[in-house]
Order: structure tokens, then sequence, then C-alpha cells
């Protein structure tokens, strides 16, 4: 796996997030128009990108993961993609202590409080001094502003494997239809070279971004919360009448949608629940597929290496058998369910 991090490429599993302060006083993105700039050199945000991944479509894919998201799902396993910028984070369990970051800081921006660094994120303008410091390897940035063409070299690697194995690219996230002008020129460059090309995605986002998006996507997998609009924005910020309009939009287009469901216990696993998805899916064209995901608890570790709070519920692993109830349920719609991890 690939982390931009202080404007190197690293291989590590995963990295840090953006700067969405507060949920509530986003809106969906308009699209950007490019002007004169060249498609190549247009500028995204990205946290992460995943070599070999086989999990966010069909066959061998490369994941792009781009920063920042309108929701704040109470269960995320990737809240380092919640702002929309590059940022600090530190892995305080690898923290010796030594004040090295201290001393190398331009900007008087770090302190030791009871031998733990302290960072002032309004004097700190990442120049990753600090993490080049930091022998422990305690200290990183997370996030990286790369162009299109710096996107593609990474894909491109990978060209066989799509080859192959049916495969392809994965834009993820975060979300990224919060950065369309970005999308939009990768789906483009994409598309040129002949690679099939997905969006993961919570269909959050104005309509005419869905819609320009949609004509150069091969598939869309779409995220399916909750049914009920005020259960859905007490746990994620927002309210899903967009998101389920956007995902019928797409059906209603013909285009090829995979849903998946992330189940977490206590909050969308009810049998009334699943039942209004189930019947909202049903009443879809072109979805043949629904993918249940376990809950995964992986997002409060990496919480823990954020500068900002996060409230998450307390819920559990699913069970297995839980699992598989949930999908003979869905399947007695008609459709195939797949359990993924």
């Amino acid at each position: 796996m690939v982390q931009i991090a202080n404007g190197k490429k690293q291989m590590m599993g995963w990295a840090v997030a953006n700067r969405l302060d507060n949920v509530r006083d986003w809106r969906p993105a308009a699209a950007v128009p490019r002007g004169e700039q060249s498609e190549q050199e247009v500028r995204g945000c990205v946290f992460d990108i995943k070599k070999y991944a086989i999990h966010d479509g069909p066959g061998i894919r490369t994941t792009v993961f781009f920063k920042g998201c309108p929701l704040k799902c109470q269960w995320c396993h990737n809240p380092e993609s919640w702002r929309a910028s590059p940022e600090h984070g530190l892995r305080r369990g690898r923290c010796v202590g030594c004040g090295k970051c201290v001393e190398v800081c331009p900007n008087q921006a770090i302190s030791l409080v009871k031998n733990q660094p302290v960072t002032d994120a309004g004097k700190c303008n990442l120049c990753g001094r600090c993490v080049d410091a930091c022998l422990a390897g305690a200290r990183e940035i997370i996030g990286q502003e790369m162009t299109v063409s710096e996107v593609m070299v990474e894909v491109e690697k990978d060209a066989i494997f799509y080859d192959q194995s049916g495969g392809g690219v994965t834009f993820s996230g975060g979300e990224p239809l919060m950065q369309p002008e970005f999308l939009l020129s990768l789906l483009n460059q994409c598309k040129s070279r002949e690679i099939h090309t997905a969006v993961d995605t919570s269909c959050y986002a104005e309509p005419e971004i869905v819609e320009m998006v949609s004509k150069k996507t091969d598939l869309f997998l779409c995220d399916l919360k909750h049914m009920d609009k005020d259960v859905h924005e007490r746990f994620t910020g927002v309210h899903n009448k967009l998101i389920l309009d956007n995902i019928k939009r797409l059906c209603d287009a013909g285009k090829q949608v995979i849903i998946r469901v992330p189940i977490i216990p206590g909050f969308n696993d009810s049998l009334e629940n699943i039942e209004a998805m189930g019947e909202f899916i049903a009443s879809l064209p072109s979805i043949s597929e629904i993918e249940i995901l376990p809950y995964n608890s992986g997002g409060k570790e990496k919480s823990a290496r954020l500068s900002h709070g996060i409230k998450f519920v307390e819920s559990q692993v699913p069970e297995g058998e839980k699992m598989i109830s949930i999908a003979e349920r869905f399947a007695g719609y008609g459709f195939e369910v797949k359990i993924g991890r």
C-alpha cells in the first residue's frame, strides 16, 4: 500500500484526515470548471493509495482514497478521511518523549506536556520536519495534494493485474464526489487507457455531480446505512433523502450499482430496518447484488491518532450467524448477497 506523507510516497497501511470541522456547515459541492488548466495537472487531496485491493469491486484493483467526507458516521473505520486537507497525526504508543520534534519545529508549534508532544494546529504549517526527525515513527502527515498525472503513474503500475483479473481502479474515501473536478479528470484518464472504474460513494452530493460522474463510471458501490431519516442524521450528521434519491437516479439511468450495507449492531441491524432496506432496493432497476459488511472497530484506534475528537457508537462485530441471517433476508428479495470483510 502506498501512503502519501510529507510529499513522499511511503509504504504503510493507512493515513489520516481532512479539514471539515463541522459537517453541518457543509453542503454538497458543485463541479468546478477546469478553465485552461491541463487535465493532467488538476490537483486533489489523497490520503492513501492501496494496491492489490480485492474487496473494492471486481478483480484485482487499485483503490485511491480521497480526503474529505460530508458524513461523520459514528462507526467509521476510516476517520482519517473526514477532514478535507492534510493534517498531522501522532501515534502516541510509539512516542518516546525525546523532544526531537520540539527542537526542529521552525514555528514553535510543538511542546512537551508530561513527556508527550502537543501540537498547536494554529502554528503548524505541516512542513514535515518533525516527521523526518522522529526516529520512533510516531509522527505523520496524512494526506497529500497530487496531480491527476501523479495518481495515474501509480494506477498504471498495476495495469497487468487489471487485464488478467478483470479488475481496475476504485475511487473511494472519504467521499470522492466532494472533489468532482479531480474525480472526473481521473475517470477521463482511466477511460482513455481502457481501465475499468468504480466509485465507492455515500451518494451524498448534488444530483448534477452524480450525473456527470455517472457518465464516466463503469460501476458504483453505493453505501446504504439506514432507512429512517432521523436515525440516519443522528448517527451520520446528514439526512438520507439526497442519498436515496441519488441511488435511484443512478439505477434509473441504467448504471451498474452494487449496494453496500455496513451492519452495525444496535444501529441498523433490526428486522424492521433490514426489511425497509430490502423493499427500497427491490424497487430499483438494475440492482442485482448486495454486499453486507460487518462492523469494523479499527476506526477507534485510528481516531486516537487524530487531533480532533471523534464520537463513536459502542458496538460489537456482528456474529457470523447474524450476518448469515441478514444475508438470507436480503436474498429473499431476489438479490445475490455477499458477506464482505
